[in-house]
C-alpha cells in the first residue's frame, strides 16, 4: 500500500453540528419547521433527496444548495476528532501518502483543513467541486462514462472504496446516526 485517503467530514473532523446549523439556516429562510426529530426522519445521503423530502420546491433546490454553502462557510466548529493527527502522523512516518477526497467544496474545505491543524498533514486532496478529467480509467472504475464536470456525493462514497492498491476510510449515516466505518481493498 503507497497511500491512504480518508474522507472529510465525520471521518476526520467532526462537523455534524455545522451540517445541522446550516440545514436549519437553509429551512428556516424557506419557512420550513427543522429541528433534531425531523432532520432525523429525513435523513438521506442525498441533500436534494433530504430537502426535497422536507419541502424545499425542486425548482429552488440550486438556491438552497447556495444557502447551505454560504451558512456552513461560516461555522467555526468544525473540528479534527482527537487522534486524528497522531494516527496521520504515524501513517506519514511508515511513508504513506495521504489525502482527501471530499465531496466538500475547496472553498470550504481548505479553511478547515488549515484551521484544524491537518491541512500539512494531508496534501493530496479531490474536493467535490474539482474538474474531474474524463478517462478510460474514470469510466471504467465507475462503470459510467459520462463526462460530467465534478464529482457527486454517491460517486466519492460508493466509488472509492473499491479501487485496487488503495484504502478508504469512512462515515456512513444512517438517519443522521453516525456509524463510522473502515473499507479497503489492497492489491
Amino acid at each position: 500500500m503507497e497511500a491512504v485517503f480518508f474522507d472529510w467530514d465525520g471521518t476526520l473532523v467532526d462537523s455534524l453540528g455545522s451540517f445541522h446549523r446550516a440545514n436549519a439556516h437553509v429551512m428556516t429562510s424557506f419557512g420550513l419547521p427543522f429541528d433534531e426529530r425531523i432532520y432525523r426522519q429525513h435523513y438521506v445521503p442525498d441533500w436534494r433527496l433530504m430537502y426535497t423530502k422536507l419541502g424545499v420546491p425542486g425548482d429552488r433546490l440550486d438556491e438552497a444548495n447556495e444557502m447551505w454553502h454560504a451558512a456552513y462557510a461560516t461555522e467555526p466548529d468544525v473540528i479534527a476528532f482527537d487522534g486524528v493527527a497522531a494516527a496521520l502522523d504515524r501513517l506519514a512516518a511508515i511513508g504513506l501518502a495521504l489525502g482527501i477526497v471530499t465531496a466538500g467544496h475547496r472553498a470550504i474545505v481548505l479553511p478547515q483543513l488549515e484551521a484544524t491543524g491537518l491541512g500539512s498533514r494531508l496534501p493530496i486532496r479531490v474536493f467535490g467541486d474539482d474538474l474531474i478529467a474524463p478517462s478510460p480509467v474514470r469510466a471504467a472504475l465507475r462503470n459510467d462514462p459520462s463526462d460530467r464536470p465534478a464529482l457527486t456525493d454517491d460517486e466519492i462514497h460508493n466509488a472509492l472504496p473499491v479501487h485496487g492498491g488503495s484504502i478508504a476510510v469512512r462515515d456512513d449515516y444512517n438517519g443522521a446516526h453516525r456509524q463510522p466505518r473502515a473499507v479497503a481493498k489492497v492489491a
